[in-house]
């Protein structure tokens, strides 16, 4: 592995880190700084995403202390999801205009002051404002478009593996934050929960601004795996970049079909395990901290199959490995409501695993037909594809609170999400190859 990330050759910089330059030489370190940009992308994830373990865990808590539904709940909680999927584009351009650094600092500021203000509140608006509107912005600003735009400045060689290696992150930041935030809600409530995320986040900043780079050139060397390429000047228009790329994208049939399955990915990953799973465990008498752990073992397997779809992304057609991620987690999905039970079982336990293998396995060759099929502006390209993740993630979000206000159950929910990542894996089937894109991807 040690071979995957150094560089040993001689290279001539100037001093100043902006480019090859006459001038005596000096040895490139043998790892190569890319992978200090990815560990410490690898952390502000972690960081960023340990708000992602609350929401399952207040819907009690909320619902016993203020009396509020749970429609009204996970109404709050789809506004922070879908914030989070629309804000990602947005960023993306934002970080092409201000840099990398800013971004991620002001966006961790974000996350840490919604989760603080959300101690005092008195009334479901003020969920609405603090868990919506600032960790949906703070969230989304950090979210997977960030690691498409880091993967895309610093690496040329081994991007597939990358991309997995910071998807997991989210996951670690789960796998971490889930015990805690559970042990922490069942013992002291959830107010010190809401506490801790905010330090979680804070914590991050000091990280970011000191050991982050926003490009290569900006330490004088070439992207890992590729040549040096001068870095470009700030893009002004964020904004309007980031809508002109929309359109742009829109008028091609990928798009539509990677932003539908991917919709259908949020609806079943986000929306409907993430904040639903705790309380419908706990509706067949599972203690919520048991659900809890269940959900942090996803986070583990999380990080396994990530990591791995990124290899297999490296040597696979990208839209059968969707297709088939897609429809084995359609079948699982339908077992589920057979499964819930008051106590952790075998066959429980092999669901738990089986998709946590497939939980985010799909971001990497989602990212990689992006860049087949959009090039440079597949980083923008894949924020509008994660906001649509996001939209149906928050929709489910709140329709699975509401189905349980009206049902009694969220059985429904489980088996009408099934069906729809049965239609995703032949939506990812109908995605054309791009000949071109793919010779070129294939090649590097």
């Amino acid at each position: 592995m040690l071979a995957d990330v150094t560089q040993t050759t001689e290279t001539s910089v100037r001093g100043d880190g902006a480019g090859p330059a006459s001038g005596p030489a000096r040895r490139v370190p043998r790892i190569h700084r890319a992978w200090l940009v990815a560990a410490v992308t690898f952390v502000t994830i972690i960081g960023g995403a340990a708000f992602n373990s609350l929401p399952g865990l207040l819907i009690d808590p909320l619902h016993d202390e203020f009396d509020w539904s749970r429609g009204e709940i996970g109404l709050a909680v789809s506004i922070d999801m879908a914030l989070y999927g629309l804000t990602a584009p947005f960023a993306a351009a934002l970080m092409d205009r201000f840099g990398i650094r800013k971004v991620v600092v002001s966006a961790l500021s974000l996350v840490a002051a919604g989760a603080l203000l959300s101690v005092w509140m008195t009334a479901s608006w003020q969920l609405m404002l603090y868990w919506g509107l600032l960790v949906g912005l703070g969230t989304g600003s950090m979210a997977l478009a960030f690691s498409a735009t880091v993967t895309n400045r610093w690496f040329v060689a081994r991007r597939g593996l990358v991309t997995g290696i910071l998807t997991a992150a989210g996951a670690s930041g789960q796998l971490v934050f889930l015990p805690l935030c559970a042990w922490i809600v069942a013992e002291h409530g959830w107010r010190p929960a809401s506490v801790t995320v905010a330090l979680a986040a804070l914590a991050v900043v000091p990280f970011v601004w000191l050991l982050l780079r926003d490009h290569p050139a900006d330490v004088g060397l070439a992207p890992y795996g590729g040549t040096f390429t001068p870095k470009p000047e700030p893009a002004r228009g964020a904004a309007t970049r980031a809508v002109r790329v929309l359109l742009d994208a829109a008028r091609t049939g990928p798009f539509w079909l990677l932003a539908g399955s991917f919709a259908i990915c949020g609806a079943s990953t986000n929306g409907l395990i993430r904040t639903h799973f705790v309380p419908s465990a706990h509706d067949h008498g599972m203690p919520v901290t048991a659900a809890a752990s269940l959900l942090a073992v996803i986070g583990v397997f999380d990080v396994v199959g990530t990591i791995a779809s990124g290899w297999l992304t490296d040597r696979f057609e990208a839209r059968r490995l969707l297709a088939v991620y897609y429809a084995l987690r359609g079948v699982s999905l339908l077992f589920l409501p057979m499964l819930l039970a008051p106590s952790v079982h075998v066959p429980m336990i092999f669901f738990i695993v089986f998709y946590g293998l497939d939980w985010v396995a799909t971001v990497p060759p989602t990212l990689a037909l992006c860049r087949e099929h959009y090039g440079a502006d597949s980083a923008i390209v894949f924020g509008w594809v994660l906001a649509s993740h996001q939209v149906g993630a928050a929709v489910v979000a709140f329709l699975g609170g509401v189905a349980r206000d009206v049902f009694g159950s969220y059985d429904v929910v489980w088996y009408a999400s099934g069906g729809l990542c049965a239609a995703a894996a032949l939506m990812a089937l109908v995605i054309r190859r791009n000949g071109r894109e793919a010779e070129l991807a294939a090649g590097t």
